[in-house]
């Protein structure tokens, strides 16, 4: 099983877009998948959910219920284990109960691939507290999205230098970061062509456009491709997002 996390220590720059998005494209080429949505605020789990929910992550965590109940699943081959920030309880766990735990997100995994799935994409929160780290920990690869902003390039650099201590600290050499996407992407603003033309060199590079498809297919509880024709994302947001697919 492939594990991806989509993290940068910033807010809006599209990180649940990109791993909502993503696993539809994962699931409709047939590559059954899970979204872990680790994010307290639970944007990703409100995306795709509708219908109230009974056990969340942090009840995984917490050991009050298994995997298998507190998976739902989105359509054929798309699953995710919702957050709801019910009580506060994923930020509790992460402040009180993870350090005992390091390796816990590392277990989740494991029985994810035991349970049959080929990707597990985990959407974060815009931080670097202890959950943050303990996913990190576990995966194959972090990409890294961001908005054609100055302080997302320091935010770049900032959580490059952070993953090199988690790399360290931790022994985890094998844990990759080659891919940063920027999103929101003006091609007529001198400052979005000055930032996509500083990006950092040695990375893997997507530039995605701003295109309101993102929010109509959220606010409608829906993925970007299952919009009406008018309202379907741009071809280049397309071409974009299908080139980091076939980088994964």
């Amino acid at each position: 099983m492939k594990k991806y996390a989509f993290s940068l220590q910033k807010g809006g720059v599209g990180k649940t877009s990109l791993s909502g998005t993503i696993g539809f494209m994962l699931s409709d080429k047939g590559k059954k998948t899970v979204l872990v949505d680790c994010d307290p605020q639970g944007n990703l789990s409100s995306w795709y959910l509708t219908d109230q929910v009974d056990h969340e992550l942090a009840g995984v965590l917490t050991g009050k219920v298994g995997i298998a109940e507190s998976i739902k699943q989105i359509r054929e081959n798309l699953f995710i284990i919702p957050t709801y920030g019910i009580d506060g309880e994923l930020k509790a766990y992460g402040e009180n109960q993870l350090a005992n735990e390091p390796f816990i997100f590392e277990d989740l995994c494991n029985e994810l691939e035991k349970m049959g799935f080929d990707y597990a994409l985990f959407d974060l929160s815009p931080g670097m507290g202890r959950i943050e780290r303990m996913v990190i920990l576990a995966m194959d690869e972090v990409i890294t999205p961001m908005t054609p902003e100055y302080f997302s390039l320091d935010g770049i650099e900032i959580f490059a230098s952070e993953l090199s201590k988690i790399r360290k600290n931790y022994k985890r050499e094998n844990v990759q970061h080659r891919k940063i996407v920027c999103n929101g992407h003006n091609e007529s603003i001198k400052q979005h062509r000055e930032i996509t033309g500083q990006l950092p060199q040695g990375y893997d590079n997507y530039i995605i456009p701003t295109d309101p498809a993102f929010r109509k297919a959220q606010s409608s509880h829906i993925a970007l491709f299952e919009l009406e024709p008018g309202d379907r994302p741009k071809k280049s947001t397309v071409d974009e997002l299908t080139r980091l697919l076939e980088g994964m």
